[in-house]
């Protein structure tokens, strides 16, 4: 994943120096996966936002900046969909959080502003997809999980179910609402219709009338100055009623296809405007639903809106994939206001060999707001023109300076001091064809036979490529259709399956040998790709992570049983311990004779400057850490959602004067 850099033994000295106490600053590239807004009540520029991997961040300038401000959870799986202040105690919040690997989540609380946080055990667990406190009473919350609707009267400490057990249709809440004026009327969606109890729960009725059968339910808000007025967001549109929810009917104006609308948010002040967040861009109503106007980029997938309850024209509206945008005109124009908010995958970093100031990332998961980006004299830059939304798994840049993508749909190459990338083209793959070709007569005897050459056939790779590996005569790269190389700086590549294995996973090389793995097996080449050898590891290795030709030689393995060295002149695979992790080393990377090596779990990096004969602990994050470089007198690591960090300089250079 990381670059080689040629570094000054120096600079390596002052990085394995650093104390575990030091602090990190995030860098960014800013935006990513936002998804819930929510502001003081007692301070409206004090805004929290929730975001995927289980993180929250902080606003204290009405969303200008930001600053990490709590991790919930163990891992990293917790979308927090919701976040609701206690006007009446705000440093009391509550997060509603659902999890991407199922149907877990959790449902949490703090009292003190957010240095601590608790999950009230009537709730931990389960997927919450949606929260609501009532304004006439902030004691009483109602919360909306896949198995069913809860409430609390005691300030979110304990929770009855208010839904029947087992029902057919009461399920798989993902949206609620509770009446301004009285807190026993609630609706609620469902991933089929919605529905309304009068009675804090004892009974329910389904409010179809109007919708079009079986239409998720994302959002329902309440008209705050008339409770009779209902909207509701589906994935069939938007829908309003005026008598409570008795009959629904379906707004016009806005699009089929940006039918599917997230959320809806009415201005605090003015009950006329109301926001649609749609996965089509925002659209905006003055007239109380009657006409609809898109107000964003159509490329704009929204998850939630906030409309500043002391200025209606400041705006902010949480994307997926591009952070946080902020209008002061009502709507009319948006910006980026992502400063200090990273929710980046970073899979690749390359420190420039042509300036040594730019550091380029690759990103996976973003689409068009994602691919590569670089960092000049600090600020980001996008450059993802030609890429077309491609993931970037692997990035590595040549000694010419060409930047080389392995991405989801094939090789990309993006020349110096040019902004587009192109696909790498005209793959050669040589297909074996049968070496005698026979020819029947119409009574089925033969009557000719010649051999045949093998056949040659040229295309555009757009398979998946996880990994490349450049070195100055040969480049490398896996794939799902086996290992390509290249021997003319990727004007075409050839190769295919290796004995018979397709889905390749990573690649390493050094100026003498290159290796390449699957899953669970490994081979390597020491002719350039032209004869691959099988090195058999051991039978109990699970799961094989990366691999990485060090400079001098000998082959790392990173797996899930720990790591793993191995010399070719010998063949013997050696488990290495000696300060590493036992199990899941996600990643060991050689940068410039420092070996770095990450573990799945891990805030810290571990170095070793002695060919892996002893390993230390680098300073903690208070993420988890995916990858490491050394750039001059700076740290840098990727973490698995928090995008890029670095040490301070000045805490690496005093680190150096010990």
């Amino acid at each position: 994943m990381l670059k080689r850099l040629s570094l000054l033994f120096f600079a390596l000295t002052l990085a394995i120096s650093i104390p575990a106490s030091a602090q990190w600053r995030s860098l960014g590239p800013y935006g990513g996966n936002a998804r819930a807004l929510a502001y003081d009540p007692s301070n409206p520029d004090h805004i929290i936002l929730g975001s995927g991997a289980g993180a929250l961040f902080e606003s204290i300038d009405g969303g200008r900046h930001w600053r990490h401000f709590a991790h919930l959870g163990a891992g990293q799986d917790l979308m927090l969909e919701d976040v609701v202040f206690d006007p009446s105690h705000p440093a009391t919040m509550y997060v509603a959080a659902w999890s991407v690997m199922g149907s877990g989540g959790g449902f949490f609380i703090t009292r003190d502003g957010g240095r601590n946080w608790s999950e009230p055990a009537d709730l931990r667990g389960k997927s919450v997809q949606a929260l609501a406190m009532a304004a006439s009473d902030p004691r009483i919350l109602v919360a909306g999980s896949l198995d069913g609707l809860y409430r609390s009267t005691d300030k979110g400490e304990t929770w009855t179910r208010i839904s029947p057990v087992g029902h057919p249709d009461l399920k798989n809440f993902e949206s609620v609402a509770i009446d301004p004026r009285n807190p026993q009327i609630i609706y609620a969606g469902t991933w089929h219709l919605p529905w309304k109890t009068t009675d804090g729960g004892v009974t329910w009725k389904n409010i179809k009338q109007g919708m079009i059968d079986d239409s998720d339910v994302f959002s329902i808000i309440i008209d705050h100055t008339n409770p009779q007025i209902v909207f509701a967001s589906a994935c069939s549109g938007i829908y309003k009623s005026e008598n409570g929810g008795e009959l629904f009917h379906k707004i016009q104006g806005i699009p089929s296809t940006a039918r599917r609308t997230r959320v809806l948010q009415q201005d605090p002040v003015d009950a006329r405007v109301v926001y649609a967040g749609t996965t089509e861009g925002l659209w905006k109503t003055v007239d109380g639903g009657k006409v609809f106007k898109l107000t964003s980029p159509p490329n704009f997938i929204l998850n939630d809106v906030m409309v500043d309850p002391r200025n209606s024209k400041r705006v902010l509206i949480a994307t997926d994939r591009a952070g946080i945008f902020a209008s002061d005109d009502a709507g009319l124009t948006f910006h980026a206001s992502n400063d200090g908010f990273s929710q980046r995958q970073i899979t690749s970093l390359v420190v420039g060999t042509q300036n040594p100031s730019d550091i380029y990332a690759g990103i996976v998961n973003d689409k068009e707001f994602g691919g590569v980006f670089r960092i000049r004299n600090g600020a980001w830059h996008q450059l993802s023109d030609g890429l077309g939304g491609s993931d970037v798994f692997d990035l590595r840049e040549s000694s010419k300076g060409q930047l080389v993508a392995g991405t989801n749909r094939g090789i990309y190459l993006l020349e110096p001091k040019t902004q587009r990338w192109v696909p790498s083209k005209d793959v050669v793959s040589q297909r074996p064809a049968p070496s005698r070709r026979t020819v029947r007569g119409k009574n089925g005897k033969v009557i000719t036979a010649k051999t045949l050459p093998a056949t040659l056939s040229r295309s555009v790779f757009q398979g998946r490529v996880t990994a490349v590996a450049l070195n100055p005569r040969r480049w490398y790269a896996a794939t799902d259709a086996g290992v390509l190389t290249s021997a003319n700086e990727g004007k075409s590549w050839s190769g295919g399956p290796v004995e018979g294995e397709k889905a390749f996973l990573s690649v390493s090389a050094n100026d003498k040998i290159a290796v390449a793995t699957t899953l669970r097996k490994v081979w390597f080449t020491s002719d350039e790709g032209e004869h691959w050898s099988r090195a058999a590891v051991p039978e109990w290795v699970s799961r094989i992570y990366s691999a990485t030709v060090a400079s001098d030689g000998v082959v790392w393995l990173a797996t899930r049983e720990g790591a793993l060295r191995w010399k070719p002149e010998s063949q013997v695979w050696e488990h290495v311990l000696n300060g590493l992790p036992t199990h899941f080393v996600r990643s060991i990377r050689d940068e410039g004779g420092l070996l770095l090596a990450t573990a799945e779990g891990s805030s810290t990096v571990y170095l070793s400057r002695d060919h892996g004969q002893s390993w230390q602990t680098g300073p903690g994050a208070s993420f988890e850490i995916t990858g490491a470089a050394v750039q001059g007198d700076r740290l840098f690591v990727t973490t698995w959602h928090n995008g890029l960090l670095m040490q301070e300089p000045q805490v690496v250079a005093a680190a150096g004067q010990q």
